[in-house]
C-alpha cells in the first residue's frame, strides 16, 4: 500500500529533475549562441545580420534537439554596442506539451578604429 501512494510521488520527482535538467542544458545552449553571435556581430564592419545568423548556426550544430522554436534578433543595446537575444523552448519530457520557454542574450562592443586621444 505505501509503495502504490509513493511510487507516483517519485516518479513525478524525477520527471521534474530531469525538465529541469533539459532546461537548464538549453539555456546554457542559448547563452551560448547569444555570446556566438555577439563575436559575429561585434566585428570591424561585420554584416548586421552575421550575429543571429550564427547564432542560430550554433543552436543548429550544437543543440538542436535540445532547443527547439529557436529565433535569434539583434539588439542595439547602446552607442556603439551590439545585442544578440536567443529564444525558444526547451525539449518536453511530456507529449504534447510544449518545453519551458529559455530567452538568454550577449551583447558587446562593436569593434572601431580610433585615433590616440580621441573617442
Amino acid at each position: 500500500m505505501e509503495v502504490a501512494i509513493l511510487f507516483p510521488v517519485v516518479l513525478l520527482v524525477i520527471t521534474a529533475i530531469v525538465q529541469y535538467g533539459l532546461w537548464f542544458h538549453a539555456r546554457s545552449i542559448a547563452l551560448a549562441a547569444a555570446q556566438e553571435g555577439v563575436t559575429a556581430a561585434r566585428l570591424y564592419q561585420a554584416d548586421p545580420a552575421a550575429g543571429p545568423d550564427r547564432a542560430r548556426a550554433f543552436v543548429e550544430t550544437h543543440g538542436s534537439d535540445t532547443l527547439t522554436e529557436v529565433t535569434a534578433t539583434a539588439t542595439v543595446p547602446g552607442r556603439d554596442q551590439i545585442g544578440i537575444q536567443v529564444t525558444g523552448r526547451a525539449l518536453s519530457l511530456l507529449p504534447g506539451i510544449p518545453g519551458l520557454a529559455v530567452s538568454q542574450s550577449a551583447e558587446g562592443p562593436v569593434e572601431r578604429f580610433t585615433t590616440a586621444g580621441g573617442p
